[in-house]
């Protein structure tokens, strides 16, 4: 298949790089921060009963959250370390060029937004 836009440039890939290491670092923190979220509801705290019930429910979207975090990280990691292979940037299923402002807004991004929506 013929690639539809420019492959990227090498400024264009460090700063693809810095965002993604900055978005690592925001990561990081991120899922600490939300794992301390969600540790266990202990039961001698002492809250009423629809407050407890409150809580656990609290701490289930947390740890959904956590999950999302987690994977976004991994993808970034994946992206960060591929960033300099000739494919990156490249469509996973039409081999067409990723838009740059789809890279800089998910650089985790292996598809482009056409083949995504489907």
């Amino acid at each position: 298949m013929v690639q539809t836009s420019i492959a990227m440039t090498d400024k264009d890939r460090e700063i693809l790089r810095q965002k993604i290491t900055e978005q690592i670092l925001k990561y990081e923190q991120d899922v600490k921060d939300t794992e301390a979220m969600t540790e266990p509801v202990k039961p001698e705290n002492s809250l009423g009963r629809i407050s407890r019930m409150d809580a656990i429910n609290n701490k289930a979207v947390m740890e959904v959250s956590l999950r999302n975090k987690k994977s976004k990280l991994s993808k970034l990691k994946l992206a960060i370390t591929r960033i300099d292979e000739p494919g990156f940037g490249s469509c996973s299923i039409c081999n067409n060029m990723i838009q740059a402002g789809r890279l800089m807004y998910m650089p985790e991004s292996t598809k482009c937004v056409r083949c995504a929506g489907r």
